[in-house]
Protein backbone atom coordinates (compact mmCIF):
# COMPACT_ATOMS: atom_id res chain seq x y z
CA UNK A 1 0.00 0.00 0.00
CA UNK A 2 1.19 3.89 -0.61
CA UNK A 3 2.87 4.95 2.39
CA UNK A 4 2.09 7.93 4.48
CA UNK A 5 3.42 10.83 1.66
CA UNK A 6 1.17 9.36 -1.02
CA UNK A 7 -1.73 9.12 1.51
CA UNK A 8 -4.08 7.33 -1.18
CA UNK A 9 -5.77 5.04 0.87
CA UNK A 10 -9.03 3.82 3.33
CA UNK A 11 -11.71 0.54 3.16
CA UNK A 12 -15.32 -1.30 3.88
CA UNK A 13 -19.06 -1.20 5.29
CA UNK A 14 -21.67 -3.14 4.78
CA UNK A 15 -25.31 -2.71 3.99
CA UNK A 16 -27.60 -5.50 3.31
CA UNK A 17 -29.46 -6.33 0.36
CA UNK A 18 -33.20 -5.89 0.09
CA UNK A 19 -34.57 -6.77 3.40
CA UNK A 20 -32.21 -8.42 4.62
CA UNK A 21 -31.15 -5.25 7.34
CA UNK A 22 -27.68 -3.91 7.55
CA UNK A 23 -24.68 -5.99 7.45
CA UNK A 24 -20.41 -5.61 7.89
CA UNK A 25 -17.80 -7.76 6.49
CA UNK A 26 -17.73 -10.69 9.42
CA UNK A 27 -14.38 -10.79 10.68
CA UNK A 28 -15.35 -12.53 14.01
CA UNK A 29 -15.18 -16.07 15.22
CA UNK A 30 -18.81 -16.45 15.14
CA UNK A 31 -20.15 -19.31 12.71
CA UNK A 32 -18.66 -18.24 9.15
CA UNK A 33 -21.01 -16.19 7.64
CA UNK A 34 -23.27 -14.94 10.34
CA UNK A 35 -24.43 -11.46 9.71
CA UNK A 36 -23.00 -9.07 12.11
CA UNK A 37 -25.09 -6.39 13.25
CA UNK A 38 -23.88 -2.81 11.65
CA UNK A 39 -21.74 -1.09 14.68
CA UNK A 40 -22.43 -3.81 17.26
CA UNK A 41 -18.77 -4.83 18.70
CA UNK A 42 -17.79 -8.16 17.69
CA UNK A 43 -16.83 -9.09 21.21
CA UNK A 44 -20.63 -8.08 22.54
CA UNK A 45 -22.41 -11.68 21.79
CA UNK A 46 -25.58 -12.41 22.44
CA UNK A 47 -25.87 -16.49 23.20
CA UNK A 48 -28.78 -17.83 21.00
CA UNK A 49 -30.58 -20.48 22.49
CA UNK A 50 -32.41 -23.16 20.28
CA UNK A 51 -36.09 -24.69 21.40
CA UNK A 52 -37.55 -27.68 20.09
CA UNK A 53 -40.91 -27.63 19.36
CA UNK A 54 -43.39 -30.33 21.90
CA UNK A 55 -44.10 -33.44 19.93
CA UNK A 56 -47.83 -33.84 19.29
CA UNK A 57 -50.33 -36.35 18.09
CA UNK A 58 -51.20 -34.48 15.44
CA UNK A 59 -50.00 -35.14 12.23
CA UNK A 60 -47.44 -32.00 10.84
CA UNK A 61 -45.79 -31.39 7.55
CA UNK A 62 -42.05 -31.93 7.77
CA UNK A 63 -40.17 -28.51 8.18
CA UNK A 64 -38.12 -26.91 5.27
CA UNK A 65 -34.66 -27.79 5.56
CA UNK A 66 -32.69 -24.26 5.87
CA UNK A 67 -30.77 -23.56 2.56
CA UNK A 68 -27.23 -24.89 1.78
CA UNK A 69 -24.43 -21.86 1.47
CA UNK A 70 -24.56 -22.62 -1.70
CA UNK A 71 -27.97 -22.05 -2.64
CA UNK A 72 -28.46 -18.97 -0.17
CA UNK A 73 -25.38 -17.14 -2.04
CA UNK A 74 -26.91 -18.44 -5.28
CA UNK A 75 -30.35 -16.90 -4.66
CA UNK A 76 -28.83 -13.52 -3.85
CA UNK A 77 -26.96 -13.75 -6.88
CA UNK A 78 -29.33 -14.62 -8.95
CA UNK A 79 -31.04 -10.95 -8.32
CA UNK A 80 -27.90 -9.13 -9.67
CA UNK A 81 -27.22 -8.26 -13.03
CA UNK A 82 -24.02 -8.62 -14.62
CA UNK A 83 -22.58 -5.72 -14.45
CA UNK A 84 -23.98 -5.46 -10.46
CA UNK A 85 -22.07 -9.08 -9.84
CA UNK A 86 -18.84 -7.66 -11.56
CA UNK A 87 -19.35 -4.38 -9.45
CA UNK A 88 -19.52 -6.61 -6.43
CA UNK A 89 -15.92 -7.31 -7.55
CA UNK A 90 -14.39 -4.01 -6.65
CA UNK A 91 -12.61 -1.83 -4.38
CA UNK A 92 -12.88 2.01 -5.27
CA UNK A 93 -10.98 5.25 -3.74
CA UNK A 94 -13.67 8.42 -3.20
CA UNK A 95 -13.07 11.29 -2.15
CA UNK A 96 -12.74 11.61 1.44
CA UNK A 97 -14.12 15.37 1.77
CA UNK A 98 -18.13 14.70 1.17
CA UNK A 99 -20.39 11.56 0.82
CA UNK A 100 -21.08 12.02 -2.77
CA UNK A 101 -18.68 10.25 -4.30
CA UNK A 102 -19.40 7.22 -2.52
CA UNK A 103 -22.98 7.77 -2.42
CA UNK A 104 -22.38 7.48 -6.67
CA UNK A 105 -20.20 4.55 -6.39
CA UNK A 106 -22.28 2.82 -4.09
CA UNK A 107 -25.77 3.48 -5.51
CA UNK A 108 -25.52 4.16 -8.80
CA UNK A 109 -22.86 1.79 -9.51
CA UNK A 110 -23.33 -1.00 -6.73
CA UNK A 111 -19.48 -1.39 -6.12
CA UNK A 112 -18.81 -3.99 -3.14
CA UNK A 113 -16.29 -1.43 -1.80
CA UNK A 114 -14.99 1.68 -1.06
CA UNK A 115 -12.06 2.78 0.09
CA UNK A 116 -11.05 6.36 1.94
CA UNK A 117 -7.45 7.53 2.04
CA UNK A 118 -6.40 11.09 2.21
CA UNK A 119 -5.89 13.33 5.16
CA UNK A 120 -9.39 14.65 5.36
CA UNK A 121 -11.56 12.94 7.70
CA UNK A 122 -14.91 14.55 6.44
CA UNK A 123 -16.47 11.14 5.40
CA UNK A 124 -15.61 9.47 8.83
CA UNK A 125 -17.42 12.26 11.05
CA UNK A 126 -21.03 12.66 12.19
CA UNK A 127 -22.44 9.64 10.68
CA UNK A 128 -21.83 11.00 7.15
CA UNK A 129 -21.36 7.18 5.93
CA UNK A 130 -25.02 6.50 6.76
CA UNK A 131 -26.08 7.42 3.71
CA UNK A 132 -23.16 5.38 1.66
CA UNK A 133 -24.82 2.48 3.19
CA UNK A 134 -28.58 3.61 2.66
CA UNK A 135 -27.45 4.12 -1.11
CA UNK A 136 -26.68 0.08 -1.45
CA UNK A 137 -28.70 -2.45 -2.52
CA UNK A 138 -25.95 -5.19 -1.57
CA UNK A 139 -23.64 -4.55 1.33
CA UNK A 140 -20.84 -2.52 0.59
CA UNK A 141 -17.79 -2.82 2.67
CA UNK A 142 -15.70 0.39 3.69
CA UNK A 143 -12.19 0.63 4.51
CA UNK A 144 -9.02 2.51 5.26
CA UNK A 145 -5.23 1.84 5.69
CA UNK A 146 -4.78 1.86 9.13
CA UNK A 147 -1.23 0.16 10.06
CA UNK A 148 0.70 2.54 12.49
CA UNK A 149 3.41 4.75 11.70
CA UNK A 150 3.80 6.42 8.87
CA UNK A 151 0.50 4.87 7.20
CA UNK A 152 -2.03 6.19 9.36
CA UNK A 153 -5.29 7.50 8.57
CA UNK A 154 -7.59 8.69 11.38
CA UNK A 155 -4.37 9.74 13.93
CA UNK A 156 -6.18 13.15 14.30
CA UNK A 157 -9.59 11.65 14.97
CA UNK A 158 -8.64 9.04 17.23
CA UNK A 159 -4.56 9.60 18.58
CA UNK A 160 -1.67 8.18 16.95
CA UNK A 161 0.00 4.03 17.01
CA UNK A 162 3.44 3.37 16.58
CA UNK A 163 4.56 1.91 13.61
CA UNK A 164 5.21 -2.01 13.50
CA UNK A 165 8.35 -1.81 14.08
CA UNK A 166 8.25 0.27 16.85
CA UNK A 167 5.57 -2.06 18.65
CA UNK A 168 7.94 -4.81 18.27
CA UNK A 169 10.20 -3.03 20.00
CA UNK A 170 8.42 -1.45 22.79
CA UNK A 171 5.51 -3.78 23.61
CA UNK A 172 4.48 -7.23 24.27
CA UNK A 173 2.41 -8.96 22.42
CA UNK A 174 -0.61 -8.76 24.53
CA UNK A 175 -0.04 -5.14 24.36
CA UNK A 176 -0.14 -4.92 20.48
CA UNK A 177 -3.48 -7.34 20.60
CA UNK A 178 -5.14 -4.40 23.25
CA UNK A 179 -3.86 -1.91 21.16
CA UNK A 180 -5.33 -3.15 17.88
CA UNK A 181 -7.96 -3.61 19.20
CA UNK A 182 -9.00 -0.45 21.02
CA UNK A 183 -7.88 1.17 17.22
CA UNK A 184 -10.26 -1.52 15.50
CA UNK A 185 -13.36 -0.20 18.25
CA UNK A 186 -12.85 3.25 17.03
CA UNK A 187 -12.66 2.45 13.51
CA UNK A 188 -15.59 0.42 13.68
CA UNK A 189 -17.27 3.32 15.38
CA UNK A 190 -16.72 5.70 12.77
CA UNK A 191 -18.23 3.03 10.32
CA UNK A 192 -15.12 1.35 9.02
CA UNK A 193 -15.51 -2.05 8.67
CA UNK A 194 -12.35 -3.52 7.06
CA UNK A 195 -8.39 -2.56 7.40
CA UNK A 196 -5.51 -3.17 5.14
CA UNK A 197 -3.18 -4.11 7.81
CA UNK A 198 -1.74 -5.76 9.81
CA UNK A 199 2.00 -5.85 7.06
CA UNK A 200 3.27 -9.50 7.67
CA UNK A 201 6.69 -9.01 5.37
CA UNK A 202 9.51 -9.93 6.70
CA UNK A 203 12.43 -7.61 6.62
CA UNK A 204 15.68 -6.07 7.40
CA UNK A 205 15.66 -2.42 5.33
CA UNK A 206 15.91 0.77 7.12
CA UNK A 207 12.77 2.43 8.63
CA UNK A 208 12.17 4.73 6.17
CA UNK A 209 12.75 1.98 3.10
CA UNK A 210 9.30 0.60 1.51
CA UNK A 211 8.60 -1.89 3.86
CA UNK A 212 11.13 -0.67 6.61
CA UNK A 213 8.88 0.30 9.85
CA UNK A 214 5.83 -1.01 8.75
CA UNK A 215 7.24 -4.49 9.18
CA UNK A 216 7.09 -6.15 12.86
CA UNK A 217 10.83 -7.47 12.27
CA UNK A 218 13.24 -9.80 10.32
CA UNK A 219 12.35 -13.11 12.00
CA UNK A 220 9.28 -14.65 10.49
CA UNK A 221 8.24 -16.40 14.33
CA UNK A 222 8.59 -12.44 15.49
CA UNK A 223 6.17 -11.27 12.91
CA UNK A 224 3.77 -14.04 13.12
CA UNK A 225 3.05 -13.46 16.92
CA UNK A 226 2.82 -9.66 16.54
CA UNK A 227 0.35 -9.59 13.58
CA UNK A 228 -1.17 -12.13 14.75
CA UNK A 229 -2.07 -10.20 17.35
CA UNK A 230 -3.25 -6.87 15.90
CA UNK A 231 -5.10 -8.90 13.32
CA UNK A 232 -6.78 -10.87 16.20
CA UNK A 233 -7.36 -7.33 17.93
CA UNK A 234 -8.95 -5.95 15.01
CA UNK A 235 -11.14 -8.88 14.25
CA UNK A 236 -12.52 -8.52 17.94
CA UNK A 237 -13.46 -5.40 17.51
CA UNK A 238 -16.24 -5.53 14.10
CA UNK A 239 -12.50 -4.65 11.74
CA UNK A 240 -11.79 -7.66 9.50
CA UNK A 241 -7.96 -7.35 9.20
CA UNK A 242 -6.43 -7.79 5.92
CA UNK A 243 -3.04 -9.15 5.78
CA UNK A 244 -0.20 -8.23 3.70
CA UNK A 245 1.63 -8.14 1.00
CA UNK A 246 1.85 -12.01 -0.32
CA UNK A 247 3.79 -13.73 -0.78
CA UNK A 248 6.34 -10.89 0.67
CA UNK A 249 7.28 -7.40 -0.46
CA UNK A 250 10.09 -7.33 2.86
CA UNK A 251 12.92 -8.88 1.11
CA UNK A 252 12.24 -7.44 -2.65
CA UNK A 253 14.58 -5.36 -4.70
CA UNK A 254 12.67 -2.50 -5.79
CA UNK A 255 9.81 -0.40 -4.90
CA UNK A 256 6.09 -1.92 -6.46
CA UNK A 257 4.73 1.76 -5.75
CA UNK A 258 7.08 3.80 -8.21
CA UNK A 259 8.50 0.81 -10.47
CA UNK A 260 8.89 -3.25 -10.74
CA UNK A 261 9.69 -5.08 -7.51
CA UNK A 262 11.24 -8.43 -7.77
CA UNK A 263 11.51 -10.82 -4.56
CA UNK A 264 13.85 -13.65 -3.81
CA UNK A 265 12.92 -17.29 -5.66
CA UNK A 266 10.02 -19.05 -4.23
CA UNK A 267 11.70 -21.38 -2.79
CA UNK A 268 13.73 -18.70 -0.68
CA UNK A 269 10.27 -17.25 0.60
CA UNK A 270 9.02 -20.65 1.54
CA UNK A 271 11.84 -20.64 4.16
CA UNK A 272 11.33 -16.82 5.04
CA UNK A 273 8.43 -14.78 4.09
CA UNK A 274 5.85 -17.50 3.65
CA UNK A 275 6.12 -18.92 6.99
CA UNK A 276 3.46 -16.13 8.98
CA UNK A 277 1.12 -16.91 6.23
CA UNK A 278 1.06 -20.52 7.13
CA UNK A 279 0.39 -20.05 10.99
CA UNK A 280 -2.27 -16.81 10.18
CA UNK A 281 -3.87 -18.29 7.68
CA UNK A 282 -5.10 -21.58 9.26
CA UNK A 283 -5.42 -19.74 13.03
CA UNK A 284 -7.66 -17.17 12.01
CA UNK A 285 -10.47 -15.43 9.76
CA UNK A 286 -8.22 -12.64 7.66
CA UNK A 287 -8.55 -11.16 4.07
CA UNK A 288 -4.95 -11.16 2.71
CA UNK A 289 -3.50 -8.28 0.31
CA UNK A 290 -1.63 -9.46 -2.93
CA UNK A 291 1.58 -7.48 -4.03
CA UNK A 292 2.74 -6.63 -7.02
CA UNK A 293 5.83 -7.97 -7.21
CA UNK A 294 7.42 -10.57 -9.23
CA UNK A 295 8.33 -13.75 -8.13
CA UNK A 296 10.65 -15.66 -9.58
CA UNK A 297 9.85 -19.49 -9.70
CA UNK A 298 6.17 -18.33 -9.74
CA UNK A 299 5.10 -15.25 -11.46
CA UNK A 300 7.91 -14.39 -13.87
CA UNK A 301 8.26 -11.19 -15.01
CA UNK A 302 4.14 -10.67 -14.06
CA UNK A 303 3.38 -9.11 -11.27
CA UNK A 304 1.61 -11.55 -8.29
CA UNK A 305 -1.26 -9.70 -8.19
CA UNK A 306 -1.78 -10.56 -12.06
CA UNK A 307 -0.92 -14.13 -12.17
CA UNK A 308 -2.78 -17.02 -11.97
CA UNK A 309 0.24 -18.90 -10.61
CA UNK A 310 -0.24 -16.76 -7.08
CA UNK A 311 -3.97 -17.94 -6.40
CA UNK A 312 -3.04 -21.29 -6.68
CA UNK A 313 -0.52 -20.86 -4.49
CA UNK A 314 -2.92 -18.84 -2.39
CA UNK A 315 -5.79 -21.53 -2.40
CA UNK A 316 -3.54 -24.47 -2.87
CA UNK A 317 -0.83 -24.85 -0.51
CA UNK A 318 -2.42 -22.49 2.12
CA UNK A 319 -6.15 -23.67 1.92
CA UNK A 320 -7.16 -20.53 1.96
CA UNK A 321 -10.69 -19.93 1.17
CA UNK A 322 -11.13 -16.66 2.06
CA UNK A 323 -10.89 -13.09 0.00
CA UNK A 324 -8.24 -12.33 -1.62
CA UNK A 325 -7.69 -8.49 -2.67
CA UNK A 326 -5.10 -6.95 -5.02
CA UNK A 327 -2.77 -4.24 -3.83
CA UNK A 328 -3.45 -0.74 -5.48
CA UNK A 329 -4.03 -1.58 -9.28
CA UNK A 330 -4.20 2.21 -10.03
CA UNK A 331 -1.71 3.99 -8.10
CA UNK A 332 0.93 1.89 -7.99
CA UNK A 333 3.73 1.79 -10.68
CA UNK A 334 4.86 -1.80 -11.30
CA UNK A 335 1.43 -2.48 -12.45
CA UNK A 336 -0.07 1.22 -13.84
CA UNK A 337 2.96 1.74 -15.72
CA UNK A 338 2.38 -1.43 -17.38
CA UNK A 339 -1.20 -1.76 -17.71
CA UNK A 340 -4.21 0.65 -18.55
CA UNK A 341 -6.37 0.31 -15.45
CA UNK A 342 -9.29 -1.71 -17.04
CA UNK A 343 -7.04 -4.35 -18.42
CA UNK A 344 -5.41 -4.37 -15.09
CA UNK A 345 -8.29 -5.35 -12.87
CA UNK A 346 -9.80 -7.63 -15.53
CA UNK A 347 -6.34 -9.52 -15.49
CA UNK A 348 -6.15 -9.31 -11.80
CA UNK A 349 -9.67 -11.02 -11.48
CA UNK A 350 -8.82 -13.41 -14.25
CA UNK A 351 -6.03 -14.54 -12.61
CA UNK A 352 -8.06 -15.43 -9.28
CA UNK A 353 -8.17 -12.46 -7.39
CA UNK A 354 -11.52 -11.99 -5.32
CA UNK A 355 -11.49 -7.85 -5.20
CA UNK A 356 -9.65 -5.85 -7.66
CA UNK A 357 -8.56 -2.03 -5.57
CA UNK A 358 -7.80 1.06 -7.49
CA UNK A 359 -7.62 4.14 -4.89
CA UNK A 360 -7.39 6.52 -7.95
CA UNK A 361 -10.97 7.46 -7.58
CA UNK A 362 -14.05 6.48 -9.52
CA UNK A 363 -13.77 8.38 -13.09
CA UNK A 364 -12.72 4.84 -14.72
CA UNK A 365 -15.16 3.24 -12.96
CA UNK A 366 -17.99 2.86 -16.02
CA UNK A 367 -14.66 1.69 -18.55
CA UNK A 368 -13.98 -0.69 -16.15
CA UNK A 369 -17.22 -1.97 -15.78
CA UNK A 370 -17.89 -2.07 -19.46
CA UNK A 371 -14.48 -4.02 -19.82
CA UNK A 372 -15.55 -6.83 -17.57
CA UNK A 373 -19.06 -7.05 -18.80
CA UNK A 374 -17.46 -7.68 -22.43
CA UNK A 375 -15.49 -10.16 -20.56
CA UNK A 376 -17.78 -12.28 -19.05
CA UNK A 377 -19.97 -11.96 -22.65
CA UNK A 378 -17.04 -13.37 -24.29
CA UNK A 379 -15.97 -15.51 -21.68
CA UNK A 380 -12.54 -13.61 -21.51
CA UNK A 381 -13.42 -13.53 -18.02
CA UNK A 382 -15.74 -16.87 -17.23
CA UNK A 383 -18.86 -16.59 -15.54
CA UNK A 384 -17.77 -19.39 -13.03
CA UNK A 385 -15.04 -17.24 -11.66
CA UNK A 386 -16.88 -14.71 -11.35
CA UNK A 387 -19.66 -16.85 -8.90
CA UNK A 388 -16.79 -18.25 -7.15
CA UNK A 389 -15.56 -14.54 -5.91
CA UNK A 390 -19.14 -13.27 -5.69
CA UNK A 391 -19.60 -15.88 -3.26
CA UNK A 392 -16.45 -15.50 -1.13
CA UNK A 393 -17.10 -11.57 -1.04
CA UNK A 394 -20.77 -12.00 -0.05
CA UNK A 395 -20.01 -14.35 2.54
CA UNK A 396 -17.35 -12.41 3.69
CA UNK A 397 -20.29 -9.30 4.04
CA UNK A 398 -22.71 -11.58 5.89
CA UNK A 399 -25.11 -11.51 3.09
CA UNK A 400 -25.59 -15.19 2.66
CA UNK A 401 -24.26 -17.81 5.38
CA UNK A 402 -20.92 -20.05 5.05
Amino acid sequence: MAVRQTRLIGLLVAVTAGVVGVLVWSPTDTPAGDPVAERQPATSTTPTTRTTPATTDAPTSAPEPPPTPEASCARLIGKLSQRERVAQLLMVGVDPSSPDSAVQVAGDEGVGGIFIGGTDPTLLVDDRLDAVRKAAKVPIAISVDEEGGRVQRVEDLDGDVPSAREMAKSMTVAEVHKLARDRGAALHARGVTVDFAPVVDVTTQRDDDVIGDRAFGSDPAVVTRYAGAFARGLRESGVLPVIKHFPGHGRASGDSHTGAARTPALADLRRVDLLPYHRLLGSQRVAVMVGHMAVPGLTGNVPATLSPATYRLLRGEFSFDDIAITDDLGGMQAVSSRYPLPKAVLAALTAGADVAFWSSGEQHLDEVLDTLERAVADRTLPATRVTDSLTRVLRAKGACRR
